[in-house]
């Protein structure tokens, strides 16, 4: 693969989008500029399942200011309802507590939420069932996990190689339910009018993803994709939630089909968001581990239980990266479903790789202590050659670097291996690792198109997605180079699905996939037109199949270290220091790629002392629905956080020499925490997360 020569890349730019950011001209999907708009508030299920009896709107549209009413019972016809997800008020069954089943549109946003409380609904419940565990009567064996990964592996003879070994851990490990929650909430607006005789649907939308919103709705509404145009220039983070649509994007624009072409607006509370918009769902994880006196793994079983929904499967791939991490002749992993009456799970920050690393960094380090050894030792033991899984070569493994590098960074050595034996005044001190891995993926289908829009200036176009990212800065920056001129000379545009074909933001992929893209329509640029182009000529290419694709492993990998002090008198956990050394690849822009590094070990951090959604079974919601109950990092949490990574250059991958880099940050970081809580006070915390409660009885 030939790389691109950098000179923009690499470089700590600002961002591009910076300075419109802090001073709110850029506009987020709620705040584009439409005419004359009407509002919409949902109408949501309060029962968990059954069946819509009736839904009397009479109060709702006695409302000064109430334009319709959207029922299960009049809402316009969909034209495909496979999706149980998004095929909204086409049936009067409930799955879910918090599923939509009407709307109200009105001239506010704060008439449409009045009026939606007046319409009195009446239901034929059901019973229901709410509640994941361990020996759930209803798992079973998904087909595959996400994305399309087998539920199951089984290599050796595990259970002759647990009973032969002679050191083993066995261990249980929990994730509680977690929600996204980025700063701009799901909101969009839908305008449905009619040109030459057709249908033209126009769609802001808060998403990742604006040609995957147009492939997954279009087909919905009847619509070919060149009838709906969807736009999103800016979004305010997702972390995998605007991943792809969902219900309340149908239902503005099953609205907007009936509001005789005024644009509707629908921007999701946060209260709405802990139902409609996906979740991490919660997991349980057997870890069984065998090995030899010295560390060295005979044995690994990974087996999971998690949740999905009656009405839409979401299968995560969490035991996946335990088929690869470590060196064993003997390795079993399992994932099965319990179906509950709840909603859809869906892509939360490293779905599959984060939860999973939890338990088996933890694991590791359970290991790590049942031999006697350092758990940066146990780990350099257990290194594999090649790929454990697939037994290719490795395009660069640099864990064991980065593991050195982190401890000499750190200041690990000398570490007393015994827990609970330093003390300053009445705090308990200690230190913990662990180790991260994340694929580098690329998604085909993307292309770009580059104009010489004046002399020696070029318009580069694709539909990609900055969901806080740095996308502007760092396709510019990719541009720039393949182009050879200065990032000052380069025009971008993207998150509009009228441009290039791109795939979504997601599975850390974007800037590989994307970037590839502009590289390939670049060199088709000077291909086609030399070094010195006509003003207004342009050229448009798809990036092409990657000839290194099958024949290497392409990982990321990182350490986490931290410092974490424990109070001896109320079990309170404060975590000073933080550093995590990741092999990325080239840096494409420095400035973000930090940021998304240290942003992921804060979200990490967070996973691991405060998230919890909590479930009540009797009615099967989440009643922490506000950013008051449902915990996450504060500033005060996050005292002293590093990340820095490897002088290194991924050639295997894609042209400008990176590896995605927005999830690695979070994966390992929570299990991190938990060694060095437990190296503290030897309390070992297997369930997330990590309260006082859980640690106060076990101090010493």
């Amino acid at each position: 693969m030939t790389l691109v020569e950098p000179h923009s890349i690499g470089k700590p730019l600002a961002r591009a989008d910076g300075r419109a950011k802090v001073t709110g001209t850029a506009r987020y999907a709620f705040e584009q500029q439409v005419e004359h708009p009407a509002y919409l508030h949902p109408i949501q299920a309060t029962i968990a399942r059954g069946r819509v009896t009736a839904m009397d709107v009479t109060a709702a549209l006695a409302v000064e200011g109430v334009l319709d009413v959207l029922t299960v019972f009049d809402a316009p016809t969909l034209a495909d309802t496979s999706d149980g997800e998004l095929a909204i008020l086409q049936d009067d069954q409930v799955h879910f507590r918090g599923q939509i089943i009407g709307g109200v549109v009105a001239e506010t946003a704060e008439i449409a939420r009045e009026a939606s409380a007046l319409v009195r609904v009446d239901y034929q419940r059901e019973p229901h069932d709410a509640e994941l565990t361990a020996h759930h009567p209803g798992l079973y064996t998904p087909e595959s996990v996400n994305p399309s990964f087998p539920s199951d592996t089984d290599e050796g003879d595990v259970e002759a190689a647990l009973a032969a070994a002679e050191v083993t851990v066995d261990a249980t490990y929990q994730t509680p339910i977690e929600h996204n929650n980025p700063m701009e909430p799901h909101a969009c607006i839908a305008q449905w009018a009619v040109r030459d005789g057709r249908p033209a649907v126009t769609l802001y939308d808060s998403t990742q993803g604006v040609h995957v919103v147009r492939k997954t709705l279009a087909p919905m509404l009847d619509l070919e994709p060149e009838q709906m145009r969807v736009v999103a220039p800016h979004v305010g983070g997702g972390f995998g939630s605007k991943g792809a649509p969902h219900a309340h994007d149908v239902l503005a624009l099953l609205a907007a089909q009936r509001s005789g072409g005024r644009p509707v607006k629908l921007a999701l509370t946060r209260q709405q968001m802990f139902a409609l918009v996906g979740y991490r769902t919660p997991t349980i994880q057997r870890l069984r581990l065998g090995a030899d006196k010295s560390g060295r793994l005979t044995a690994l079983v990974h087996d999971v239980i998690e949740q999905t929904s009656t009405v839409k499967e979401f299968a995560e791939q969490t035991a996946v990266t335990s088929r690869k991490m470590y060196a064993s002749p003997n390795r079993r992993t399992t994932h099965r479903l319990a179906a509950l009456d709840v909603a859809v799970p869906f892509w939360m920050r490293a779905p599959g790789e984060c939860p999973g690393t939890f338990a088996a960094e933890v694991a590791m380090d359970e290991l790590a202590v049942a031999c006697h050894l350092d758990p940066i030792e146990l780990r350099l033991r257990n290194e594999p050659d090649v790929d454990p899984e697939s037994g290719k070569p490795w395009s660069g493994r640099h864990l064991v670097e980065c593991l050195k590098l982190g401890a000499e960074r750190f200041g690990w050595a000398p570490r007393d291996p015994r827990p609970a034996k330093r003390l300053a005044g009445r705090w308990f001190i200690g230190t913990g690792v662990a180790a991260a891995t994340y694929p580098g993926m690329a998604m085909g289908g993307n292309t770009a198109r580059v104009t010489h829009t004046e002399q020696g200036r070029y318009m580069v176009q694709i539909g990609a997605a900055d969901i806080g990212t740095g996308t502007w800065t760092a396709l510019a920056q990719i541009a720039a180079d393949a182009l050879g001129c200065g990032v000052e000379a380069i025009d971008l545009q993207i998150g509009d699905s009228d441009l290039p074909q791109a795939s979504v933001a997601g599975g850390s992929s974007g800037i590989t996939s994307w970037g590839s893209a502009i590289v390939a329509a670049a060199n088709q640029f000077r291909r086609e037109h030399g070094d010195h182009p006509h003003v207004g000529v342009t050229a448009e290419a798809e990036a092409p199949q990657n000839p290194d694709a099958e024949k290497y492993t392409v990982q990321s990998f990182g350490a986490h270290f931290v410092e974490a002090h424990v109070n001896s008198d109320t079990g309170e956990i404060r975590i000073p220091r933080m550093l995590g050394v990741f092999s990325v690849g080239r840096a494409i822009n420095a400035r973000t790629l930090r940021s998304q590094l240290i942003g992921g070990m804060t979200m990490g951090l967070s996973m691991a002392l405060h998230e919890d959604s909590v479930r009540d079974i009797r009615f099967g919601h989440v009643v922490t629905q506000d950013l008051a109950s449902y915990h996450f990092s504060a500033h005060a949490d996050v005292t002293g956080i590093e990340a820095i990574w490897l002088d290194e250059v991924e050639e295997h991958l894609n042209p400008m020499g990176s590896r995605g880099a927005g999830e690695i940050g979070i994966v390992g970081a929570a299990a991190a925490v938990v060694n060095a809580v437990h190296h503290a006070t030897g309390v070992r915390v297997r369930e997330l997360p990590v309260t006082l409660d859980k640690v106060l009885p076990g101090l010493p």
